[in-house]
């Protein structure tokens, strides 16, 4: 098997499907990017936006993701604007198989709409913001291995759709 690199917008569910993958890959190893930086830097990614910039937090985001795609059998949740950057993006797609976990604008805005930890949806309209930024993230998006809209998926079925994936030859 290889490895497995979930992508999308924020709250299109690449936490969630990657702590699961974890569960049902037992000898696979989880790692959730922005958790990691805020572990390493001691803030949040709220905090590192506020204090330094979006700029300061996407060079630790791509030092993150080079320094964690290295080995097999790990799972990579990376940020939703990770994808965004093209060595970025080039490093992860030869890393292993990426997944862009497709949602719809109605979707995500419900399920980050009381979310006050997002620093890009801290303004006066965040149902535009993130429309904006869906329309402009998601052709990087598009250049992931495989798109699965997560609309009318469960969890269970996101997760066995990427494992029967995984599993397959390149």
């Amino acid at each position: 098997m290889t490895n497995i690199v979930l992508v999308g917008m924020p709250a299109s569910g690449k936490t969630t499907i990657g702590k699961l993958l974890s569960e049902k890959l037992n000898d696979y190893t989880l790692y959730d990017t922005d958790s990691i930086i805020e572990r390493t830097q001691g803030i949040t990614i709220s905090e590192i936006f506020k204090k330094f910039s979006e700029d300061y937090f996407r060079k630790l985001e791509h030092d993150t993701i080079q320094m964690l795609c290295n080995g097999s059998k790990k799972i990579i949740s990376v940020g939703g604007g990770a994808f965004e950057n093209p060595n970025t993006r080039a490093t992860l797609l030869k890393f292993g198989k990426v997944f862009y976990l497709k949602s719809e604008l109605d979707i995500l805005y419900y399920r980050i709409s009381s979310d006050k930890t997002r620093p890009l949806l801290q303004n006066e309209n965040p149902k535009q913001i993130l429309e904006s930024l869906l329309k402009k993230r998601e052709e990087n998006y598009l250049k992931a291995h495989y798109t699965i809209d997560t609309t009318d998926m469960s969890e269970e079925e996101i997760a066995r759709f990427i494992i029967n994936e995984t599993n397959t030859k390149s």
